[in-house]
């Protein structure tokens, strides 16, 4: 594929990285006092990035906030001047505590909005407090959002979300029907689009191998129901190639995967690459989700190789989420010639 024609706009790219405690996932949530090792090894992988020409946007929650040493290497990162500080709400490990927090309560999006509020709150007077940052962007612990969640945002001064995991949907919250490219989201219902224009939306990037995600999305939905999932339908069009989930993840998707759903995205005219990943990922540990040692070479080594296929083949812009909001917004008032 030829690199993009001259007179089109760079494809913008982002890497948010949701910093955070580690912990085995099989078991309880943490609460107080969670583990936060991996935060150790965020300035070394802020300098590979940087090298790149990467500007990483970093999520933040209340754990990494409460041990010294993990402030103090998040004030490192920022000082530098090359990333962002955003906001990331784990209500599990946020005070104020409340009732013991399972599955479903993991997902604001399921708890009670006074709770939220409170815990929001704190989240951001902690960032303030200990970053001298005022965060305008923020993403929810294990996706999704809500009307109430998205106009709690708003009071608190954010104005960039990217809680929406296209495709995606379980039992305890959903996505789908949310558009996959960025967007205006309305703020009674976050998945649709809408005219305000206080608050923005950009998704994670996440498709397929095929160029109706529509489709196969419903096709893979179907086959994951307990009636079909017996068939084992999408295990096999993965191993066969006949229709894969993609996601620009290095947690979860190999460098091929990943070049190609760019590939396949830039040919659908989305704006932006949106890369995404955990911290705890960082740490060789038996619960990240690369799920094998040399983790950190392996996380580093894979975005270079997808960020360096992308260099040579197409014209990329670097940015955090905030200024690939603002970019954006900016390209469609001069498209529409607004002032």
């Amino acid at each position: 594929m030829p690199k993009a024609e001259k007179d089109k706009q760079p494809i913008l790219f982002v890497i948010s990285i949701d910093t955070e405690e580690e912990w085995d996932w099989s078991g309880p949530f943490p609460q107080k006092h969670a583990s936060v090792q991996n935060i150790i090894q965020v300035p070394e992988f802020h300098n590979s990035m940087t090298s790149l020409g990467v500007r990483p946007t970093y999520f933040v929650d209340y754990a990494v906030l409460e041990t010294d040493s993990s402030i103090e290497n998040m004030r490192r990162v920022y000082a530098q001047s090359n990333c962002e500080i955003g906001a990331h709400l784990h209500p599990w490990c946020n005070p104020p505590y409340f009732e013991h927090v399972g599955e479903a309560e993991s997902h604001v999006v399921n708890l009670p909005i006074d709770e939220v509020k409170q815990k929001l709150e704190i989240l951001v007077n902690k960032i303030k407090s200990t970053l001298d940052v005022t965060p305008k962007s923020f993403r929810t612990g294990r996706w999704g959002i809500d009307g109430k969640v998205m106009n709690l945002l708003l009071e608190n001064g954010f104005d960039v979300d990217s809680s929406v995991y296209p495709f995606y949907q379980n039992e305890f919250f959903g996505c789908l029907g949310a558009p996959a490219a960025p967007y205006w989201p309305d703020l009674s219902n976050p998945l649709a689009v809408s005219t305000q224009r206080k608050i923005y939306e950009i998704p994670v990037t996440v498709g397929f191998n095929r160029q109706n995600f529509d489709l196969s999305n419903k096709i893979h939905s179907l086959f994951t129901q307990s009636s079909l999932s017996w068939t084992r339908f999408n295990g096999l069009a993965w191993h066969t190639k006949l229709l894969r989930k993609n996601y620009l993840c290095p947690e979860l998707s190999s460098v091929t995967d990943m070049t190609k759903l760019c590939d396949m995205v830039i040919s659908k005219n989305y704006p932006v690459l949106h890369m995404y990943m955990h911290s705890s990922s960082l740490l060789n540990n038996k619960n990240n989700l690369i799920g094998q040692d040399n983790a950190f070479n392996h996380i580093c080594g894979s975005i270079e190789q997808v960020v360096n296929y992308l260099k040579s083949r197409y014209e990329i812009e670097f940015c955090t989420i905030s200024e690939a909001a603002k970019n954006l917004q900016n390209r469609s008032r001069y498209s529409n010639n607004e002032v």
